[in-house]
């Protein structure tokens, strides 16, 4: 694969194309050696060596980013109205063209993986899959052990769709209820959608798990991070069924 030696710098987090351009211009990057200074220059990161002021660029092709997502933004790549999740990406990030892997409600706040990584997105999404993801709720009404019950058995939506059992946990239960609640497909609007079933309405969510991943609590509403290798060889090897000890 042929890059641009400035897109592939950028990409390597050695600055803004702006600032890629001045170090070429200063001499520091060489490739096989010789040095380069033309930012249009083709390379194959793959099979050359590529160097910044003696540095080796070790090339990745695939970016992985845990985004914690504040309400109010949707969850796409692009939308002619709307504030979107990769609008909040320094462009050094967005040049990698990653997208959400699922989606969260406009409102929902928390945990959001977005990559570039086609192969692992299918992975987490496939039905078959059936990846836990665990949300934090707050409900608008007394979350009882019938509800419990319920959640545990599977629900009936408001179309008809019987879902899959789901664990829910009542972390504080009054005329305001805390709960957690762990799914494993991906309804629209499913966790609104199984309180409402049972009589009851969601008037806070926030995702804080997804398969192995958890949500970093260090990253405020819009912050985001790359991944460690650790998490990312996690989520690559991640079975539902590890889960289960099988």
């Amino acid at each position: 694969m042929e890059l641009r030696i400035d897109k592939l710098l950028a990409h390597m987090g050695y600055g803004t194309r702006k600032e890629v351009k001045k170090l070429l211009k200063s001499g520091a990057v060489k490739v096989d050696g010789a040095a380069v200074h033309d930012a249009k220059t083709k390379v194959r990161p793959d099979e050359q060596a590529v160097t910044v002021w003696g540095e080796t660029v070790e090339y990745k092709p695939f970016i992985y980013l845990m985004m914690n997502k504040p309400p109010g933004v949707i969850s796409a790549t692009e939308d002619a109205v709307e504030e979107t999740v990769v609008d909040l990406l320094e462009e050094e990030d967005r040049l990698f063209a990653p997208f959400p892997v699922g989606r969260l409600d406009k409102d929902t706040e928390g945990l959001l993986l977005l990559t570039n990584d086609g192969q692992l997105a299918h992975q987490l999404l496939a039905p078959k899959k059936h990846v836990p993801k665990t949300y934090f709720a707050v409900i608008d009404g007394e979350v009882t052990d019938d509800d419990v019950a319920a959640f545990r058995r599977g629900v009936v939506l408001d179309d008809g769709y019987e879902t899959k059992p789901a664990e829910l946990v009542v972390l504080k239960s009054g005329p305001r209820s805390d709960v957690e609640v762990t799914i494993t497909e991906g309804k629209f609007h499913q966790v609104k959608r199984m309180f409402q079933a049972v009589g009851k309405r969601v008037v806070y969510l926030k995702r804080v798990q997804m398969g192995p991943l958890s949500l970093d609590p260090d990253l405020a509403a819009g912050e985001y991070r790359e991944l460690t290798d650790e998490e990312v060889e996690r989520l690559k090897q991640y079975r539902a069924d590890e889960k289960k000890g099988t």
